[in-house]
């Protein structure tokens, strides 16, 4: 069974920065894409930051420029690094990946998510 872990969040004050990463595990034959999603209390879940099978990386509009996605080489780790964090950043982020695992057809899995805190 697969499995997304993420690490990474914390309390940080408003400018700061935080690094996320997320691992996939278990019984995975290919992964296409990889992405970051934020929830706020009382709000939607919205992208935050996708890699795409090729590598290609696609930003919110109120991310680009602060944020940065990449994967590694085995494209089953992702990392979000945030710069200049806001307040209105604060929310639970949440690692999706599209996944095939061994005898299956591709799938959306989530992680259990990581709380940032963006407080001064």
């Amino acid at each position: 069974q697969v499995r997304l872990v993420e690490s990474g969040g914390g309390l940080v004050p408003p400018g700061g920065s935080l690094r996320l990463s997320c691992a996939a595990s278990g019984s995975i034959f290919r992964v296409n894409a990889m992405g970051w999603y934020r929830q706020a209390p009382g709000k939607q879940r919205e992208m935050v930051a996708l890699v795409t099978a090729d590598n290609s990386t696609y930003y919110a509009d109120s991310m680009k420029g602060r944020f940065t996605v990449s994967r590694d080489n085995a494209k089953t780790t992702v990392y979000l690094q945030m710069d200049g964090l806001k307040p209105e950043d604060m929310a639970v982020y949440y690692c999706n990946a599209e996944i095939q695992e061994t005898g299956s057809w591709f799938r959306s899995y989530w992680g259990q998510g990581t709380q940032v805190t963006v407080s001064s």
